[in-house]
């Protein structure tokens, strides 16, 4: 069927009306002042689209919007991520609609007033964060490093100028921006006086950027602050460990230990290897089989006890890998005969090993900032090293030391000796972290290349090596 033609000077109409929302969009972004030219073209081409005009009013969020128009949310979902490449002409009319939708979202996310924040703007931005990262095609929260992962790859797509942009390819690059933004908005909301009163501290949502405020701010807190500091850091250590657990219960897992019998119980019985072996017992006459010997599937696996220690900079730079290993290392504390032990650092170390199993009281354990000095750890680390065969030895940093060459050397020993040694320079859920090239360099010669990227790397190469 033949797409019907369209007149040239109504592709310039629908095009015209895209653009002004967003030179909207730009003027908005860029200078707070009105441009009321602007504002009324884009109410009329808004009106037109039947769209409400909320989608103009700045003080509007988007979860208000959605409630009052619930149709809208399904536009919302997936608004901005890449569509298949399809024949046929472009459906302007459309654009004009998603382009008033795009520039809504952009505008309540990346536009907002300086000053004082409350607990309330706090949430709101949140909420439409979480609609930014909807319309890309993420889950709420996947590129801010909270409770879920962040997409691992990004296609191209277009710009403003073109069609409705796909902002897809940009995720690297949005994520960290997008936790830049939220740590400024926490930083300037009155913390303390938020924590102290109970009705507003519950309208806080727990993100990382949050955490890492409250886990710098513990020692100032008391009473009913410190009570409800504790219970934003609680939640959010037990989202993180709900979606790392489920990555830890997916990854591979050890091989068949054929050495062991299998166990004689009906649900191991391999009903197939059965008939397949007592086919010569096949009787035509009577069209039975007889079984003389029953066979059943092996299914335990390979154990042998395993020391995981893990060493985490526990540095300003280094705050979501120190969370998120923290959570790690008591998942794997969990799982039978793996002896775990967890060292953080800065310009001291901390053996934080009796507390593994409980990553919020490790956390309260923390004291993030500070300088770099990993000889400190290296210090608790090399004793716990019994068996190398047996040992695995994580550590996770940025590796900009204050006594580099030292501490390689020590590490490089490790290595040697036979244990597995992994270097990690980010273990985050957006997957971008920066490590000193001076390191990463001196471990590609080692043989031990610097694990970076999503955190599903480094739970990937643990369960090989640990089941």
């Amino acid at each position: 069927m033949t797409a019907p033609q369209v007149p040239e000077d109504a592709h310039d109409f629908h095009d015209n009306r895209r653009q002004v929302l967003y030179w909207r969009l730009l003027a908005r972004l860029f200078d707070p002042e009105e441009q009321a030219a602007l504002e009324s073209a884009s109410l009329a081409v808004v009106e037109d689209n039947e769209l409400p005009p909320a989608l103009l009013d700045p003080q509007a969020s988007i979860d208000s919007i959605v409630q009052r128009h619930p149709e809208l949310a399904t536009e919302f979902n997936g608004l901005m991520a890449p569509e298949p490449d399809g024949e046929g002409q472009r459906d302007r009319a459309a654009e004009v609609r998603r382009a008033a939708l795009v520039s809504k979202v952009l505008l309540n996310v990346f536009a907002h007033d300086a000053g004082t924040v409350s607990a309330g703007q706090l949430a709101r931005w949140q909420a439409d964060a979480g609609w930014l990262e909807v319309a890309l095609g993420c889950p709420r929260g996947g590129l801010r490093g909270a409770r879920a992962a962040g997409r691992d790859a990004a296609p191209t797509g277009s710009g403003l100028g073109g069609t409705t942009p796909d902002l897809s390819r940009l995720i690297p690059e949005i994520g960290p921006e997008l936790g830049a933004i939220e740590a400024d908005l926490v930083r300037r909301m009155h913390l303390r006086e938020v924590l102290a009163d109970p009705q507003l501290s519950a309208r806080l949502t727990p993100s990382m950027s949050l955490i890492e405020q409250l886990l710098r701010d513990k020692n100032n807190l008391s009473g009913v602050a410190l009570a409800n500091a504790k219970a934003l850091i609680r939640r959010f250590v037990d989202e993180v460990a709900e979606v790392l657990r489920s990555q830890v219960e997916k990854a591979t897992v050890g091989a068949i230990d054929r050495s062991v019998p299998p166990k004689r119980v009906f649900r191991n019985l391999d009903l197939d290897r059965t008939i397949w072996k007592n086919l010569t017992n096949w009787s035509p006459e009577e069209e039975r089989l007889y079984v003389d010997r029953l066979y059943y599937r092996h299914t335990a696996r390979k154990t042998t006890p395993q020391r995981l220690i893990v060493v985490v900079d526990q540095s300003g730079s280094m705050v979501d890998s120190m969370v998120n290993c923290t959570i790690l290392a008591s998942i794997f504390a969990g799982l039978p005969k793996v002896d775990v032990h967890l060292i953080a650092y800065d310009t001291q170390a901390l053996d934080l090993t009796p507390w593994v199993h409980d990553p919020f009281e490790t956390l309260l354990r923390t004291n993030l900032g500070g300088g770099t000095d990993g000889t400190v750890a290296m210090a608790l680390a090399q004793p716990k090293i019994a068996e190398p065969r047996n040992t695995v030895v994580v550590w996770i940093s940025d590796f900009y030391e204050w006594r580099s060459e030292p501490l390689f050397e020590s590490m490089a020993a490790i290595h040697r000796s036979g244990a597995k040694f992994i270097p990690v320079g980010s273990v985050t859920s957006s997957g971008r972290g920066s490590v000193n090239p001076w390191f990463r360099e001196r471990f590609k010669d080692l043989g031990a290349p610097v694990l970076s990227g999503h955190i599903r790397k480094l739970v990937h190469e643990l369960k090989t090596f640990l089941t």
